[in-house]
């Protein structure tokens, strides 16, 4: 515009001096005029010839005042007077002078002109172009004419014939030219007048260059303070628009409004990540949906970056120790009351306050150390936190632990590999935005996150730089123009979308966010980077790098989420045709529905338990209680006492024999095999098929539940003595009422004896090989020791056939004999050898005749009623084998009251103790329901969840826009 109005005018000026030329055909020529006259002819023929010299206008113009700088006015050389030496056609010389005075001024308005131009290109080419940058702006400034009437401004503003009446007054300043009239009276007019002609053009030279230094210099301090004036003013507007949000929620949060508040977008789509965090990896959409991902080396300032973007200081702090152990989501929304929760609880922390303040820390750190597997330094299962406030911007930002270049004392050896790996499993992520955090107070070569970030994004296209620490390096760096190539990213091979700058304090673990954001103001406003242009306004401050993180980060979910929706849709398609194709008849129940139903039918296995008839019981019991003791009964109370001359004794015997096994061992036993058989009966009823309603994806779940109960379920420790009592009054019972009685017992009795003679014949067969009919039919031989043993086995029962009355225990007499005769046969054999061998022997031996006895004692029941007396006959151990019979069924029916009364009460709670402990436990669950039906139903059904919560969050997000 400014170059329309200077050609105007040069155009203006032309025309007066066309005219001028013209009109002076009829008059007097005005070489023939006198130099006063001239002027004075000039004054009255063309008042209205003024020359104006056009204001120059820059971009700067519409927020800067440096327009209206006054000009430096043009200083002449001094000129000499005197008078002429020659004053023949003085008239002639006089007016050529005048005239070349009248094209000199049309010279420098052209000259002046070019001038002006040719410095506003140079200006114009020093200002970056910001184009690029306009995203970073917040759309405050490009929606500005919503809130300010441009229009009404610009009418507002003087027109040019106004700004033309500023303009100076050449009429008078040609009335001045009179004043050199003494300016021909000394010297040559040409000298004089060439000289101070050469002499103004290089002083208009150097008045040029040193003005337009100035001009630029006093642009770009005015360029800086106009900045910092609409910084103010928009944190001045933030400020109230954040007050005023924060009434309007505290009114909603009252129920003043009487409405169901919607959840804000980024909840909602903090939810989507969360869901999204429990998903099979295998189908690699889970992590294409964007999340700002902060990186950065140890130390180099990420937490504290975070913490100014939230707000608050919720992370832990040390000094050069390692505290980020775990990715932590921290998910900004904005809200009444400044305040942190985490997704799995329902605990807010009040930021204001400085107890909750630690309270949270000391929480994150001890979530960071729970994630963390012995034996190792960092875990990347993710720590999902909520922070809301008044003011905040909205956006997903993943805190990772800082790039280590050596592995430390106290360090797992794969740390260095481990947060590699997690920083990458983020960064490759292509809609992720990458916010790489480098120490400025540094030397850059000594950073490692810039190689990984620029693996990871080679073209910039999604990645903000962000310089910490910028104080220090200020005060450490010895050349600027160092930290400006850092912020440019010339010092890296790195490329990135925006470059930031910006203070986190002055390294004070107790210096309040307020605090350090004064100091970040006071210092950007003094600093030498921002006076010398090395780093723009837009470009430093952690407000202005949240605003621009913030739009970035919004930006790329708009371009992202229909895309990652519709890829959902597909895959949802896939898993429902998969299942219809594998499970059509049945239904699609996930882990924790197949859990749930499982848990139903081990709860109705328990219950069956008490259904079981006390029959039922008492059998299984007796008959698991004598296989238990039987041994003891036979080798330890019967054989020793039947070894006695006479009834009396034998009876003495058995007394102080079941009194000792009574006091020590008979209860414990008798619990134990309570116990087992209480384990046995759950067993079978959860493991037994169900016919074609049995599914067998519960097997490993209800074996897992059963040994957990049976471990937790322990006896009650009253019964041992209750049946200490009952079954040492029953042993010491010897009255048997009736002949059925007596019957049953010698039944009892000879099955016992069967089972020990058949036990004994099983061990001597193996101890002498096979006999001839196994030799012959099966094709068997006898080892050498096999051999032996025959050989002596038969010796000793000759020896036995000779004395059926023989004593259990071989005198060394005997031992001798029977071992010379076998030597004599060219046998040579070991007294040991000879005792094992005869332990077998009349064990079978006494087991037979013991049969025989049992026979004749069938008809003995009279005889007991008389006492034996007048009878050769004794049935003692009849007697004997009844006691233990009624022992045994006494103990079976106490057992069996005190597990359907007591025990399978206690055992049905332990069960549901333990459900209730792995419905709680996810990793349990995944391990026990495993299978692809189970798997396939998971993916389904979050899948599903996953469409819907996008569905709605699209949907929320067209209706904001």
């Amino acid at each position: 515009m400014w170059r329309l109005r200077r050609a105007a005018v040069a155009c203006e000026v032309c025309q007066s001096l066309v005219k001028h030329s013209s009109g002076t055909k009829g008059r007097l020529p005005l070489q023939k005029v006198h130099l006063v006259s001239r002027s004075i002819y000039h004054s009255h023929h063309h008042p209205t010839l003024k020359l104006q010299r056009p204001q120059l206008r820059t971009s700067f113009q519409q927020f800067s005042s440096l327009t209206n700088l006054p000009l430096r006015k043009l200083k002449l050389s001094p000129v000499k007077y005197g008078l002429q030496p020659h004053r023949n056609f003085w008239p002639a010389r006089l007016a050529a002078r005048l005239l070349k005075l009248r094209y000199l001024i049309l010279g420098s308005a052209v000259g002046g002109g070019y001038t002006a131009k040719k410095t506003f290109d140079q200006w114009k080419d020093m200002i970056p172009d910001l184009s690029d940058y306009k995203w970073i702006v917040p759309d405050i400034v490009w929606e500005i004419d919503e809130y300010i009437d441009l229009e009404k401004i610009r009418k507002s503003l003087p027109n040019s014939e106004d700004l033309a009446k500023l303009a100076p007054d050449f009429d008078k300043i040609l009335e001045s030219l009179s004043l050199l009239k003494d300016f021909f009276t000394t010297g040559s007019p040409g000298e004089t007048a060439f000289r101070a002609t050469d002499h103004g053009s290089e002083s208009d030279k150097h008045y040029r260059k040193v003005s337009d230094k100035e001009k630029i210099d006093q642009l770009q301090e005015e360029l800086l303070h106009t900045q910092l004036k609409y910084q103010r003013i928009l944190e001045r507007l933030e400020k109230e628009n954040k007050e005023l949000r924060k009434l309007v929620l505290q009114k909603d949060d009252k129920g003043i409004h009487h409405r169901k508040l919607k959840k804000s977008l980024i909840d909602m789509y903090s939810e989507v990540l969360d869901v999204l965090s429990d998903y099979d990896a295998s189908y690699n959409t889970q992590d294409h949906l964007p999340r700002v991902v902060v990186v950065g080396d140890q130390s180099a300032g990420k937490t504290s970056v975070l913490e100014m973007i939230a707000q608050a200081r919720i992370f832990p702090r040390g000094s050069g120790e390692m505290m980020t152990r775990s990715p932590v989501k921290v998910t900004l929304s904005e809200g009444p009351h400044h305040v942190a929760l985490f997704k799995d609880s329902s605990r807010e922390f009040d930021l204001t306050k400085e107890e909750d303040l630690a309270a949270l820390r000391h929480e994150i750190e001890l979530r960071m150390r729970k994630n963390v597997k012995e034996g190792c330094t960092v875990s990347p299962e993710t720590i999902s936190l909520n922070v809301k406030g008044p003011g905040l911007q909205r956006m997903v930002l993943v805190d990772l632990p800082g790039v280590i270049s050596t592995v430390t004392s106290g360090m797992a050896p794969d740390t260095k590999e481990t947060i590699f790996s997690i920083s990458k499993a983020y960064m490759q992520n292509p809609n992720a935005i990458i916010l790489c955090i480098q120490d400025g107070s540094v030397d850059a070569e000594r950073s490692i996150v810039t190689d990984l970030v620029s693996q990871m994004d080679p073209h910039g296209k999604r990645t903000i730089f962000v310089l910490t620490k910028v104080d220090l390096a200020e005060k450490n760096v010895a050349s600027p123009s160092r930290i400006q190539q850092i912020i440019e990213g010339k010092l890296f091979p790195m490329k990135a979308l925006g470059y930031f700058a910006v203070v986190t304090g002055k390294g004070n673990s107790s210096e309040s966010i307020e605090a350090i954001r004064e100091y970040e103001e006071e210092f950007f406003q003094n600093s030498k980077l921002l006076k010398a242009s090395m780093l723009k306004a837009h470009q430093v401050t952690t407000r202005n790098l949240s605003l621009a993180v913030s739009d970035c980060f919004w930006k790329m979910v708009r371009e992202s989420v229909e895309q990652q929706a519709d890829s959902f849709k597909a895959t949802r398609f896939n898993l429902e045709t998969e299942w219809k194709n594998n499970y059509p008849r049945l239904r699609e129940l996930d882990r924790n529905e197949l859990f749930e139903k499982a848990k139903n039918e081990i709860l109705d296995e328990v219950i069956s338990l008490s259904q079981v008839t006390p029959k039922h019981w008492e059998e299984i019991l007796q008959q698991s209680l004598w296989e238990r003791v039987s041994t003891h009964v036979i080798e330890n109370i019967y054989l020793p006492a039947a070894q006695t001359m006479n009834s009396g004794t034998f009876n003495t015997t058995v007394d102080i024999k079941l009194k000792q096994w009574t006091d020590k061992q008979l209860p414990n036993k008798a619990v134990e095999v309570a116990w087992e058989t209480l384990q046995e009966e759950f067993s079978r009823f959860m493991t037994e098929p169900k016919g074609k309603e049995h599914d067998d994806i519960f097997d490993k779940l209800k074996e897992a539940v059963k040994e957990e109960s049976i471990k937790r379920h322990k006896w009650n420790d009253f019964a041992e003595d209750s049946l200490r009592v009952i079954q040492h009054n029953a042993l010491e019972d010897r009255s048997i009422s009736d002949k059925q009685q007596w019957d049953a017992a010698i039944y009892f009795m000879e099955e016992a004896l069967q089972a020990r003679l058949k036990d004994t014949e099983n061990a001597i067969e193996n101890m002498v090989g096979p006999d001839w009919k196994k030799r012959w039919l099966y094709w068997k031989n006898r080892t050498q020791e096999q051999c032996v043993h025959n050989e002596t086995k038969n010796e000793l029962e000759k020896m036995l056939k000779c004395n059926e009355e023989h004593p259990a225990y071989l005198a060394n007499d005997e031992i001798t004999t029977v071992r010379k005769n076998l030597e004599s046969r060219g046998v040579t054999v070991d007294p040991s050898l000879i005792k094992d061998t005869w332990h077998q022997v009349y064990r079978r031996h006494f087991l037979k005749t013991a049969l025989n006895h049992c026979n004749l004692c069938r008809r003995g029941f009279y005889y007991y009623q008389r006492h034996f007396v007048d009878s050769e006959l004794e049935c003692n151990d009849v007697v004997l084998f009844w006691r233990i019979q009624r022992m045994l069924a006494i103990t079976a029916n106490t057992l069996r009251q005190q597990l359907t009364n007591t025990e399978v009460r206690r055992l049905e709670k332990n069960v549901k103790e333990v459900l209730e402990d792995f419905a709680e436990d996810s990793e349990k669950k995944v391990k026990l329901l495993t299978g692809k039906r189970v798997q396939l139903a998971e993916d389904l059904k979050k899948v599903r969840e996953i469409q819907e919560k996008l569905d709605a969050f699209i949907e929320a997000l067209h209706q904001e826009k």
